[in-house]
């Protein structure tokens, strides 16, 4: 019987080498070429892309007292350009008000004002209930609508619960919307552009 720890190595087989190089070879460009699209899944796609980014304004056609919609993310968002009436309107009721000084974070710092907003004459909020998720509608000051008190001031109007927001959209105390109206991270690019989505340059 011979001891197998004591016979010599056979010869290397440089054919099945050959083959074990090349079928290794194969087998990572496999991997590599399966890994890559499914990696590239997790990337957000074009469209995504689009709804995240900033949307740019021109903010130059809209008259006082008018306002412009425009998309982002999905949401609809407010451009109005108050009147120095709807302006002045701000100071009326707010002790009616649940949060008149803005103190929850519902907007940027830069928005934490009576105006909530850059520019006293241009208000940029989500028209989005914090109720629910609908769309109020403007309700300006002497609209007659019925379900505004005689003495409204102008703002906004949420049909589906009765929720109401001034001017500057902040909800009014005993409404069902817990919060104001959203305001978005924005800037001015120029006099007549507006940035919406970002803050910083």
């Amino acid at each position: 019987m011979t001891d197998l720890a004591l016979q010599p190595a056979a010869p290397a087989d440089p054919e099945r080498r050959q083959w074990l190089i090349a079928t290794g070879a194969a087998g990572g460009a496999a991997a590599v070429a399966t890994a890559v699209p499914f990696v590239s899944t997790f990337a957000p796609s074009e469209r995504a892309k689009a709804l995240g980014a900033a949307v740019e304004v021109d903010v130059s056609d809209i008259p006082p007292g008018g306002m412009k919609t425009v998309e982002w993310r999905g949401k609809p968002v407010w451009v109005v350009r108050r009147t120095p009436e709807m302006i002045a309107a701000l100071q009326k009721n707010t002790d009616a008000l649940a949060d008149p000084a803005s103190a929850r974070d519902q907007q940027p710092a830069y928005a934490r004002n009576a105006g909530r907003s850059i520019r006293p004459e241009l208000f940029v909020a989500v028209g989005i209930c914090t109720h629910l998720g609908c769309s109020p509608s403007a309700a300006p000051a002497g609209g007659g609508n019925a379900s505004l008190p005689a003495d409204w001031a102008g703002g906004y109007l949420c049909p589906c619960h009765g929720s109401t927001f001034d001017g500057a959209g902040r909800v009014f105390r005993n409404k069902p919307a817990p919060t104001n109206l959203e305001v978005p991270p924005h800037r001015y690019v120029s006099d007549t552009r507006l940035l919406i989505g970002e803050d910083k340059a």
